[in-house]
């Protein structure tokens, strides 16, 4: 950290551990006591863990600097990519039946598919995963189909999907276009001073919305054999489904019945093609696709947004051979990974896609845990790091300075190649990275880092705290909107960037005497919740967000004895699991109820110690065992294991957030760097304290 834990000495840790005070070290076949009474034997034994991790993580640097981990998602992401390559006729066969092989691997015994391992049925899901199968020639009369349709119908069928899912069952004739929430693309048109525009949405849902548009205007249909159809999964059978938009009865005056009524309209003037405007909005559309298309790996680079634009550039005429398809169609599949001879855990052969790739973002995080534990300032593969870091800087206005007009444009963004979409989150992670090395070209090091810090502070939101990709983009009546069934129409300010941030201004120097600054400490206590947590929307979940808000808070020298502190202290001492570790599973978004509840990962584990390190905890037995479950679990080959089941049922646990309620995903590189990160805390705490 960057500012040192308060003066006072706290008492050493005295009570035993839970069970035999042992760590069995991996692949030597002897234990190492660890008496975490005595400072300088925990500190011999996390002192090895620390160069072992460390190690580790350096292995895993790429040539070109950076450091990349593969993301994993749900298995949306395979049903859609064999749902692209139906409708436009195209794909590797083999490649599509391996994309099948990896939906079945993860179908739930109740026949359903979940969001993350563990989870209950999602519908959306389900039935894009049983279509996938019907794509690619799976009789319905197999057992295993009968089993999943009975679980789709129990869950209200079809018409119970998102609109999402229901405009690609569109696309091949298993939905009316007519009953769907209409998209269209005039909303291209509206003037930015307008309430509604397409700036006032999120970035992402701004990526995946504006081709999606294009598509409804075009309206495309490829008729499909009917035995591969889905017309049993409408309950009393398609004939008979009541397919238009519900009314909130229960409160005939309400925005969502508001919005229900425009759609009406909206429909109504397409029937009796009333579209004055059609054609300006198409071209207009089109336009901002092509030039966003230009400056980044596929549109936004970011998986639904690159697909719906290949959809939507189909619709528009471009032909497969021309360059714009063959560009977003080789990005698309860049996301891919076959693995033809199946792996370790898998023998079956199999494709998955990655929802994005996240090499900024992976970088940052493991030169910041390096720079902490030790790796010298001038070490060659931090500086290699951080030379690939600086070229990615965004030097060109993107749509954040609509809203953002006066800033120079600066910061980071999450991908390889994403100019148009910087985000606060990955900024303030890279600076915490820059500032852990000493760079040879000091001035323009310097001048970068000033230039990011100032946009920084340009994006900060009317309450002081800080969204990712736009300023102030919080008008939560939106989100009544029929299409906006995804649950990620706005990205309002967050308690965990904002936490993040701040962490990275007092590491440079800024202070709570920066009126900036204080705004954002009283939007972070105003954001608590009465247990003493704070909610995090970028990582699962409470646990994440309460790290991340106690470390801005320390770094800035807030007292770790302010009430506010110690609940949130106690409350991650509450949630420690018995055997030491922290764990929260993505269900928590639907029930906050069962905040903090899961079984232990190491990067919540991690996470939970940097928290109460952090609020100035050393008293307790809680850090103290929490490191016992690292050390105990380290692997080898210094890393970590982050995944639940064995062979065919093994997944990875999912501890990041894209939308919450809706897309969850598994870092792989989170349990190392986060892990080396609290080693080396818990060590430089200890020493400090002794």
């Amino acid at each position: 950290m960057s500012t040192p834990l308060p003066a006072a000495r706290p008492e050493l840790i005295t009570k035993s551990l839970d069970g035999p005070s042992a760590v069995e070290r991996p692949g030597s076949g002897t234990a190492t006591p660890i008496k975490f009474g005595r400072i300088d034997a925990a500190l011999e034994d996390v002192t090895r863990a620390i160069e072992r991790s460390r190690d580790a993580v350096l292995g895993m640097q790429q040539w070109e600097g950076h450091w990349c981990g593969e993301l994993e998602g749900d298995s949306m992401l395979e049903a859609d990519y064999i749902f692209l390559h139906v409708l436009l006729g195209t794909g590797n066969q083999g490649k599509m039946e391996r994309a099948l092989n990896e939906i079945m691997r993860y179908r739930n015994n109740d026949g359903s598919w979940s969001l993350y391992p563990g989870g209950p049925g999602n519908i959306s899901l389900s039935v894009k995963c049983y279509f996938a199968n019907k794509l690619m020639g799976v009789s319905a009369d197999e057992p295993h189909m009968a089993q999943t349709r009975e679980w789709i119908l129990a869950h209200g069928g079809v018409v119970a999907c998102n609109t999402f899912t229901k405009i690609y069952l569109c696309a091949l004739g298993q939905y009316e276009y007519n009953f769907v929430p209409a998209i269209p693309p005039e909303i291209v048109l509206f003037p930015r001073w307008f309430y509604f525009n397409i700036y006032e949405i999120s970035a992402w849902s701004r990526g995946i919305l504006v081709p999606l548009s294009i598509a409804y205007a075009k309206k495309p249909f490829k008729k499909i054999p009917a035995e591969h159809g889905i017309s049993e999964l409408f309950v009393g059978g398609r004939e008979n489904a009541d397919l238009s938009l519900r009314w909130d009865r229960d409160q005939i005056v309400s925005w969502r019945n508001f919005f229900i009524f425009l759609d009406r309209v909206t429909h109504w003037f397409e029937r009796i093609h009333i579209r004055p405007l059609r054609s300006m909005a198409l071209k207009k559309a089109q336009k901002w696709m092509l030039e966003r298309l230009e400056m980044s790996d596929g549109l936004g680079a970011i998986y639904p947004a690159i697909l719906n634009s290949i959809i939507a550039l189909r619709c528009l005429g471009y032909s497969l051979d021309d360059p714009q398809v063959i560009r977003a169609m080789d990005e698309f599949e860049k996301l891919g990974i076959d693995a033809p001879n199946g792996t370790t855990d898998y023998p079956m052969p199999t494709f998955r896609m990655q929802p994005c790739m996240s090499p900024v973002w992976d970088t940052a995080q493991a030169v910041y845990a390096l720079g902490e534990a030790g790796l010298d300032r001038k070490d060659p593969r931090l500086l290699k790091a951080v030379d690939w870091m600086l070229s990615k800087e965004v030097r060109h206005k993107g749509d954040w300075a609509v809203k953002d007009r006066g800033a120079a444009p600066g910061g980071w963004y999450f991908e390889y190649n994403n100019e148009f979409y910087p985000d606060v989150d990955d900024t303030a992670q890279v600076l915490l990275a820059l500032n852990k090395v000493d760079n040879p070209r000091e001035r323009y090091h310097y001048d970068v880092c000033q230039r990011a810090i100032e946009w920084v502070f340009s994006m900060q939101c009317k309450n002081g705290g800080w969204g990712s990709f736009d300023k102030d983009n919080t008008k939560m009546i939106f989100q009544h909107i029929p299409f906006a069934d995804h649950n990620a129409m706005l990205d309002p300010p967050t308690v965990d960037i904002t936490g993040r941030v701040l962490e990275m201004l007092a590491t440079y120097g800024y202070t709570r005497k920066d009126r900036r600054v204080e705004k954002a400490i009283k939007f972070i206590f105003s954001e608590q919740e009465p247990d003493g947590s704070w909610f995090g929307r970028w990582g699962v979940n409470y646990l994440y967000g309460t790290y991340l808000v106690l470390r801005g808070l320390e770094a800035m020298g807030i007292w770790n004895h302010e009430p506010e502190i110690q609940q949130a202290a106690e409350w991650i001492r509450s949630v420690q699991n018995a055997d030491g570790g922290w764990g929260e599973s993505c269900h928590s978004y639907d029930d906050p109820a069962t905040r903090g509840v899961g079984v232990s990962t190491p990067s919540q584990t991690a996470w939970g110690i940097l928290g109460l390190l952090a609020a100035g905890d050393t008293r307790s037995d809680s850090v103290a065992k929490g490191i016992k479950w690292l050390l105990a679990r380290q692997q080898a080959d210094g890393s970590w294991d982050e995944s639940t089941g064995e062979g065919k049922t093994r997944q990875a646990i999912y501890t990041g957030t894209g939308f919450p309620r809706v897309f969850y995903l598994a870092y792989p590189l989170y349990r190392d760097y986060f892990a080396l990160l609290a080693l080396t805390n818990y060590k430089r705490t200890m020493q400090k304290a002794d």
